[in-house]
C-alpha cells in the first residue's frame, strides 16, 4: 500500500450503492396500479392467506424503499378485507373472514428498515426481531436456501424494451439454428417467454428459455438447463448464452467456464429503447487476476474466516470445513463477524494475512483492490492451500459453497477406513527427543512475489511438533506453572495453544495498551510515570474535575 489503511468508515459510505444492484433501473414515480402489478400485491395476499401467517416482514432493497409505504398500505387493506366466497357456498351466506393464527386479530406487517448483510439475502435475523412468521423478499435475490423462516419471493416486474432486445438478439446471432440459452436476471424473468415467442416466430429453432429454480448448485445457478444437458454439464459447452441485464461477477465467472460464449444485454442504461450494442463477454483477464491472488496467499500463516451470513443453510458446516482445512495445512485461523464488509473494518486486524468470506454464492466474491489484505472465497482457499504440485487451474469457477461440501462428502465416501489407517504419521520423535517430522525436512518456502524466505508459513504445524520435544518440558502436565524456555523460532502460546496472533502482537506491535510505554527506554528523560489520578467526569452541561464539586 502507498499509505496506512483508513481505520474508520467514511461518512459518505451510507450514500454508496451496492454494485450488485446496478442492473435495476433507477426508481421513478409510479401510479398505484403500476405498483400493484410490479410488486404482485394480489399474489402476495393470496400466499399470506394460504399460509395463515399473522406477522409478516417486508424486506426491500434500498432502491425500492420509496415504494414500501404504498406496498404496506395495499397489503394491509387487502388482508383486512373479507375473503371471497368459496365455490360451494350457498347464496346469501356471509363472506368468510380472513384466516389468522391469532384469533380475530388482523395480520401485522413490518417493514425491515435495513439488512444485516447483502440485499440479495433473506434477512432472517431482522425478521426474528419482530417475531415474524414469514419474510416477503422484494427485488433481485440470490435464492440461497434458508433455515428458520418461510420466504415468499417477489422479483418485481421492471419494464423492458422487448423490441430493442429482439433487434439486438437478431443482430448478434445470424445463424437461426444456433443452440442459444435465453437467460436473465430474476427481476426480468417474466419477459423471457414473450421474447422467446417472438424470436421463434422469426425462425430461431434452438432457443431454450430458462426457468427460475431454487438450486444454486445447478450448472446454471438457480436456473433450469436444457434436457440434453441434464446430468452431463460438460454438454453446456455446445450452447451460447444471451443474458438480459449485467450479472454479478460470481455468476459471470461461473457461466463463463460452462458455456461456449456469453452476450449480455445491459439494462442499466438511461434509454433502453435505442439500439444497444452487445459484444462477447470475456472474463479471462479477471480470472487470471484471481488466480494470481490465490497463489500469492499460499504462504500466508494466518487466515481470517469472515462470516457474512447468518441465514444461508449449512453456513456453519462450511465454517467448520474451512477451519479444518486451514488447520490441516498447519496454519492458524480466526473467526470474525463484522456485519456488512468494508475495507475500514478489516484494516483493523493487521495480523490477518488473508480473509475467507463465508456468505451467499453472490456476495462471497469481493473485489479486494480496495482492501488491505486479499479476500478469498472457500473455493479459492481450497486451491490456495494445495501444494504447488497439486494446484491445477482449469479455469472452472464455483461460487456456491454447498457444492464444496457435496464434493468433499463424496470424496470421504470413496475413501475407505483401511486407506485412512494406512496413512503414515508425519510427526515422530526419536530416542534423543529430536523432532524427525515434515517441518524439519520440508524444503524452504519463499514468497513468489518478493522472493523472501518465509520461516513460519505453517506455524501450527511447527508448534504441534515442538510440543513433543524436550524443549517444552517432557512430562509436564497441562496447566503446570513451571517456566519453560521457548525454543528459537517457536511462537507464543496462550492457554497451552499456539497463538500466531499473540506472536504478531509481541513482535510487531509498538503500542499494546495503557502502560506499555513504560517498557520503552527513553534516552531523553528518566522520569517515570506518576500515580493514577481521577480525571474529568460528568455530562456535557457540566463537568467535574477529580474530587471537586464545582462544575465547569
Amino acid at each position: 500500500m502507498a499509505g496506512p489503511p483508513v481505520l474508520s468508515t467514511p461518512a459518505t459510505h451510507i450514500l454508496e450503492q451496492d454494485k450488485v444492484s446496478t442492473a435495476i433501473p433507477p426508481h421513478s414515480p409510479q401510479s398505484l396500479e403500476q405498483i400493484c402489478i410490479r410488486y404482485e400485491i394480489d399474489r402476495t395476499v393470496a400466499e399470506i392467506k394460504q399460509g395463515q401467517w399473522s406477522r409478516i416482514a417486508l424486506q426491500f432493497p434500498d432502491s425500492m424503499l420509496p415504494d414500501a409505504p404504498t406496498v404496506f398500505e395495499q397489503l394491509s387493506h387487502r388482508l383486512n378485507q373479507p375473503s371471497a366466497k368459496p365455490s360451494n357456498a350457498v347464496q346469501g351466506d356471509p363472506p368468510s373472514p380472513t384466516p389468522t393464527t391469532e384469533g380475530s386479530h388482523p395480520p401485522r406487517i413490518f417493514i425491515l428498515a435495513d439488512t444485516s448483510y447483502g440485499a440479495c439475502c433473506v434477512d432472517e435475523i431482522a425478521a426474528e426481531h419482530v417475531n415474524a412468521d414469514v419474510v416477503i423478499h422484494y427485488g433481485r435475490a440470490c435464492l440461497s436456501p434458508t433455515v428458520r423462516l418461510p420466504v415468499v419471493y417477489v422479483f418485481t416486474k421492471p419494464p423492458l424494451a422487448i423490441k430493442s432486445v429482439v433487434k439486438t438478439f437478431k443482430s448478434t446471432y445470424g445463424d437461426y439454428n444456433q443452440a442459444i440459452i435465453l437467460m436473465s436476471d430474476v427481476t426480468f424473468a417474466s419477459h423471457l417467454n414473450p421474447i422467446a415467442t417472438i424470436l421463434q416466430a422469426h425462425g430461431y429453432s434452438s432457443i431454450f428459455v430458462t426457468d427460475v429454480i431454487h438450486k444454486p448448485t445447478s450448472p446454471l445457478p438457480n436456473r433450469t438447463v436444457p434436457p440434453s444437458v441434464d446430468g452431463e454439464p460438460e454438454k453446456l459447452q455446445r450452447w451460447q448464452l444471451f443474458h438480459i441485464s449485467s450479472p454479478p461477477d460470481s455468476l459471470l465467472f461461473t457461466l463463463s467456464s460452462r458455456v461456449s460464449s456469453i452476450h449480455i444485454y445491459p439494462t442499466d442504461t438511461a434509454d433502453t429503447v435505442q439500439d444497444t450494442a452487445v459484444l462477447p463477454t470475456s472474463v479471462a483477464v479477471a480470472l487470471r487476476r484471481r488466480y494470481a491472488l490465490l497463489t500469492s496467499v499460499s504462504r500466508i500463516p494466518i487466515f481470517g474466516i469472515l462470516i457474512n451470513t447468518l441465514s444461508v443453510k449449512n453456513y456453519l458446516d462450511i465454517v467448520e470445513n474451512v477451519r479444518c482445512s486451514i488447520s490441516r495445512a498447519g496454519k492458524k485461523s480466526y473467526t470474525f463477524v463484522v456485519g456488512k464488509i468494508n475495507a475500514a473494518k478489516l484494516a483493523n486486524f493487521s495480523e490477518i494475512g488473508a480473509w475467507v468470506v463465508i456468505g451467499c454464492w453472490e456476495s462471497s466474491l469481493i473485489d479486494s483492490t480496495e482492501f488491505w489484505k486479499p479476500v478469498l472465497t472457500p473455493f479459492e482457499l481450497k486451491l490456495a492451500l494445495a501444494s504447488d504440485e497439486e494446484r491445477i487451474w482449469t479455469g472452472e469457477w464455483k461460487s456456491d459453497f454447498q457444492s464444496i461440501l457435496v464434493e468433499e462428502a463424496q470424496e470421504d465416501a470413496l475413501t475407505t477406513p483401511d486407506v485412512k489407517n494406512d496413512v503414515p504419521e508425519t510427526d515422530s520423535i526419536d530416542q534423543d527427543g529430536d523432532l524427525d517430522s515434515e517441518p524439519e525436512s520440508a524444503p524452504p518456502e519463499f514468497d513468489l512475489r518478493t522472493g523472501r524466505y518465509i520461516s513460519q508459513s505453517r506455524p501450527m504445524q511447527t508448534q504441534s511438533g515442538a510440543k513433543g520435544s524436550k524443549m517444552y518440558g517432557e512430562g509436564l502436565e497441562k496447566g503446570h506453572t513451571a517456566l519453560v524456555r521457548r525454543a528459537k523460532g517457536d511462537i507464543v502460546t496462550i492457554g497451552g495453544q499456539a497463538s500466531p496472533g499473540a506472536e504478531f502482537l509481541q513482535a510487531n506491535r509498538t503500542w499494546r495498551g495503557l502502560g506499555s510505554d513504560l517498557e520503552i527506554d527513553y534516552d531523553s528523560s528518566k522520569d517515570f510515570a506518576g500515580a493514577l489520578e481521577e480525571g474529568r467526569s460528568g455530562v456535557a452541561r457540566g463537568y467535574v474535575n477529580g474530587q471537586s464539586t464545582a462544575r465547569i
